[in-house]
């Protein structure tokens, strides 16, 4: 079950720009497992995100409005 999760948050992290890609895949590969189960939620919530927003929000020219988003955004950026 926990294979399929991942495989699903793998392929939704592929998205239309390259950068984006290679930092949600590593934040997924080396953080994603150490994040309590509400920051995985927030993470999966951020996944939804449209990639121009959510590029802006991993480059830190924009924060997202919800303070659980910007915590997994936080944890992205560093």
């Amino acid at each position: 079950m926990e294979d399929r999760r991942m495989a699903r948050l793998r392929w939704r992290s592929r998205r239309g720009l390259l950068e984006l890609d290679v930092v949600l895949k590593n934040f997924l590969d080396h953080c994603y497992a150490d994040l309590t189960p509400a920051e995985q939620e927030a993470f999966e919530q951020l996944l939804a995100t449209p990639d121009e927003t959510l590029m802006a929000y991993v480059q830190g020219s924009q924060n997202p409005p919800e303070k659980e988003l910007m915590q997994i955004v936080s944890k992205i950026r560093n």
